[in-house]
C-alpha cells in the first residue's frame, strides 16, 4: 500500500470547475460575483435579496464532542457531508470560517478540511485569500491610533488611562507582543501607557464582521465598540471618538463573502473567523443569508464542541440572522471517546499513546458520557442531533459500533464516515442520516430570553450545558456585570469564555463532569459584536510559537511552489 498523499497534494491535483458556472448552480448570477483571479470570487451583498424568493435550504450545524489537542476533523466532516449531498441527489453550500494565518504557521496547521473532504485551492485559503484579515486588522489598529490620538490630542472626553479596554491585534502567533508598553519615547510620540496585541481572530471587528446583515449594520455596530471608560464609570464608543466611519470604509468590501469549491466542486463560502473562546466561533451571517437560499441544504460549521460552538450558534448567530436550523451534527472520533475514559493524555505535535491505538470498545464506552451531553446539549434547542463517526485507519469496527450503541441508547442516529480517504462518497450514510433528521418537525428554542439578567444568562448556560451546580463570581466581575446592567447592556447574549478541551472549566476534567462550579473571575463587554463575555480560567488571545511550527518547515521550491502547507 503507498503513502497517503499530503492535503496539499491532493489539492494541487483538483479539477476545479469556472467560479461562474459554481455560482450558476447556486442560482447566482455573474452580475452577484467579482473574480479575485481564477480561483475565489468574492459575492454581492445584493445577492441575498435576489435570492430572498428562493426556496429556504434545509440549516445544518456540524458540531462536535469535546475534541482533543488534535482536533476531531470537524471542518472535514462539514465539507465531506457537503459533498457526500450530491452523491444522494441533493445539492448543498457549505459556509465555514476563513482561517487565521496564526495557527498555520503554529502546530494546527490550515483549516481547509483535509484529505479528499477539503476546500480548494488550499494555498489561497490558508494565505490571505481576498484580504478579510488584513481588513479587520487594519480597522481594528486605526480605532487603536484614533484612541492614542485622542490621548495625545488632550483627552477631551476625560477617557481613564487604566480603564482602556481596545488593545490591538496581529494576524501573528507572537507571544511577545501580548503585555507591552506603548508611547515611549520624546512627548511627540504619544502618551505613554499599557497595551497588549491581540491576534487578529479575536478582534471585535471579526466577531462585528461575522455578525452584521449588511453595510449600514456594520457601519451601526461599529460605532457601538466600547473602547474605554471615563473616570465617572461611563463607556466611551468608536463613535465617540470619531473612529467608526474610517473603521466602515476599510471593512466595506471585505462584508461580502468568498466563494470557493470543495475537491469534488461543491460550493463553499468562506467568510470570517472569530475566535471560538471568546467570540461565537461561527462563520457570518451574510453568507448564510445567501447560502440558506443557494441550494437544498446549507450546511455550516460551529468551533470546538457543543457546549461551545454550537451553544452561541443557537444563542447568538441565530439571534442576529433570525434563520432557524434544522438539523445538527455531532462529530466524534474513538480517541476522543478514548481520552474522554481519563485513561490516556493527547498531547499537540506527539504522537498519540501506543496503548490507545489498541483495540478497546470499553474504553469508548467509558468515555461516553461526553457524547452523551454534547448530543443533549443539542437537544435543548430543540434541534435533531445525528452523530458522525469520523473514522480514523487506526480504529476498529468494535469502536465504531461501541459509539453507534452510545447514540443508539439516546435515541441519536449515528453513520461511520470515511470521507477523509473517499470523499464525499464516504459519507453517504451521513448525509441521508442528516436528510432524515432535517424533516423532522423543527422545536427551535434560545436557552434563554433577552430580557434575563446577565446573572440568569450566564447560569443558565452553566447549569444546562456545563452540567455545573452554580457560578461563582470574583468580586470584579460582579461590579462589571452591575456596570453592564446599569449601562443598558443587560439585554445582550452571553458567551462564556472558557476551555475548548472539557464541558467544565477544567481542562483536565474528562467525560461529563458534574459536582463543580464555574468560576467567573472577569467579565468583558463586545457592545458592537452584541454579546457580553464572562471569562473563566486563563483565556490566551494571543498564541505563542512552538519548540517547531509548521513555520519552520513551510517553504517554497525551485519552482517557487509552496511546499509542506499541510
Amino acid at each position: 500500500m503507498g503513502t497517503f498523499p499530503s492535503d496539499l497534494a491532493i489539492a494541487k491535483g483538483a479539477t476545479l470547475q469556472p467560479l461562474a458556472d459554481v455560482a450558476a448552480g447556486m442560482g447566482i448570477g455573474p452580475h452577484l460575483i467579482t473574480p479575485y483571479g481564477r480561483e475565489v470570487a468574492k459575492i454581492e451583498l445584493a445577492a441575498i435579496e435576489e435570492l430572498a424568493d428562493r426556496p429556504r435550504a434545509k440549516y445544518v450545524v456540524v458540531s462536535a464532542i469535546t475534541p482533543t489537542p488534535l482536533g476531531e476533523g470537524k471542518t472535514t466532516t462539514t465539507v465531506g457531508l457537503g459533498q457526500a449531498m450530491r452523491h444522494i441527489g441533493r445539492s448543498a453550500t457549505v459556509a465555514i470560517r476563513q482561517p487565521s494565518m496564526g495557527p498555520t504557521f503554529g502546530i494546527k496547521g490550515g483549516a481547509a478540511g483535509g484529505g479528499y473532504s477539503q476546500v480548494v485551492p488550499m494555498e489561497t485559503l490558508n494565505l490571505h485569500l481576498t484580504g478579510d484579515f488584513h481588513a479587520v486588522t487594519e480597522a481594528h489598529n486605526m480605532l487603536s491610533a484614533i484612541l492614542d490620538n485622542h490621548l495625545f490630542q488632550g483627552n477631551a472626553l476625560g477617557i481613564d488611562q487604566h480603564n482602556i479596554t481596545w488593545r490591538r491585534v496581529l494576524d501573528v502567533n507572537d507571544r511577545v507582543l501580548r503585555n507591552i508598553v506603548v508611547g515611549l519615547g520624546s512627548k511627540g510620540d504619544g502618551v505613554p501607557r499599557q497595551t497588549g496585541f491581540d491576534i487578529t481572530a479575536a478582534s471585535e471587528v471579526m466577531a462585528i464582521f461575522a455578525l452584521a446583515r449588511s453595510v449600514p449594520e456594520l457601519r451601526e455596530r461599529l460605532g457601538r465598540i466600547v473602547v474605554a471608560y471615563t473616570g465617572a464609570g461611563k463607556p466611551v464608543t468608536a463613535e465617540d471618538i470619531g473612529g467608526a466611519g474610517a473603521m466602515a470604509v476599510i471593512m466595506r468590501d471585505a462584508l461580502r463573502p468568498n466563494l470557493l469549491q470543495t475537491l469534488e466542486n461543491t460550493p463553499v463560502l468562506v467568510h470570517a473567523g472569530p475566535f471560538g473562546n471568546i467570540a461565537h466561533g461561527n462563520s457570518s451571517v451574510v453568507a448564510d443569508l445567501i447560502g440558506i437560499h443557494a441550494g437544498d441544504f446549507l450546511v455550516t460549521e460551529a468551533g470546538f464542541g457543543a457546549d461551545m460552538g454550537a451553544e452561541r450558534f443557537f444563542n447568538i448567530k441565530c439571534r442576529a440572522s433570525g434563520l432557524r436550523p434544522d438539523a445538527a451534527v455531532v462529530v466524534t472520533t474513538v480517541r476522543a471517546l478514548k481520552a474522554h475514559s481519563g485513561r490516556h493524555r493527547v498531547v499537540a505535535g506527539k504522537p498519540l499513546p501506543e496503548a490507545m491505538l489498541a483495540e478497546n470498545p470499553d474504553e469508548v464506552h467509558a468515555g461516553g458520557a461526553n457524547l452523551r451531553k454534547q448530543i443533549e446539549n443539542i437537544r435543548l434547542h430543540g434541534v435533531s442531533p445525528v452523530v458522525a463517526i469520523n473514522a480514523f485507519p487506526g480504529d476498529h469496527p468494535s469502536e465504531h459500533a461501541a459509539i453507534a450503541e452510545i447514540a443508539a441508547a439516546v435515541g441519536a442516529r449515528s453513520a461511520v464516515c470515511t470521507h477523509f480517504a473517499d470523499g464525499g462518497r464516504g459519507a453517504v450514510e451521513l448525509a441521508q442520516a442528516v436528510a432524515e433528521a432535517a424533516e423532522e418537525p423543527s422545536h427551535f428554542r434560545f436557552l434563554y430570553p433577552d430580557e434575563a439578567p446577565l446573572r440568569e444568562k450566564i447560569e443558565t448556560v452553566a447549569r444546562k450545558v456545563y452540567g455545573a451546580d452554580g457560578v461563582d463570581y470574583d468580586l470584579v466581575a460582579a461590579r462589571q456585570l452591575d456596570s453592564y446592567e446599569r449601562n443598558g447592556f443587560g439585554n445582550l447574549p452571553v458567551c462564556i469564555a472558557k476551555t475548548h478541551l472539557s464541558i467544565s472549566s477544567d481542562a483536565s476534567l474528562k467525560g461529563a463532569p458534574t459536582g463543580w462550579r464555574l468560576p467567573v473571575r472577569e467579565v468583558r463587554a463586545s457592545v458592537g459584536a452584541g454579546f457580553i463575555y464572562p471569562i473563566c480560567g486563563d483565556m490566551r488571545t494571543m498564541p505563542g510559537l512552538g519548540a517547531n511550527p509548521a513555520a519552520h518547515r513551510i517553504d517554497l521550491d525551485a519552482n517557487g511552489d509552496i511546499v509542506n502547507l499541510s
